[in-house]
């Protein structure tokens, strides 16, 4: 994880995503999850592209299974856009960085 993405839990993810002034792409993934590796320099290049405009996490669903649940995660990888505080774009499995930026332009 570069120290662009931050780390979501359980415990701060109201606080640091829905209760969020900016809008929020997050990472739902799990360490065993093939394709979630394979998207993780994807969502390190776009929380350095947007930084300072959308904060950019990830919510480990092993460790924070409250929040996965929460917001309905049935598969992995996951990826949420929120914005104030609700969800306004959801991609299920590998999306291109292309497709995800388009919509983080459209809710900026």
């Amino acid at each position: 994880m570069s120290d662009n993405v931050r780390e979501f839990t359980d415990s701060n993810f109201q606080a640091d995503v829905l209760d969020a002034d900016t809008p929020v792409l997050v990472d739902f993934w799990a360490p065993w999850c093939g394709p979630c590796k394979m998207l993780a320099p994807v969502i390190d290049e776009l929380a350095a592209d947007y930084g300072g405009k959308v904060v950019v996490g990830k919510v480990n669903t092993d460790q924070n299974p409250q929040t996965a649940t929460s917001m309905q995660i049935s598969a992995l990888p996951t990826i949420v856009l929120f914005k104030g505080g609700q969800p306004v774009q959801k991609f299920v499995g590998v999306t291109p960085k292309e497709k995800m930026a388009a919509e983080i332009d459209a809710a900026l």
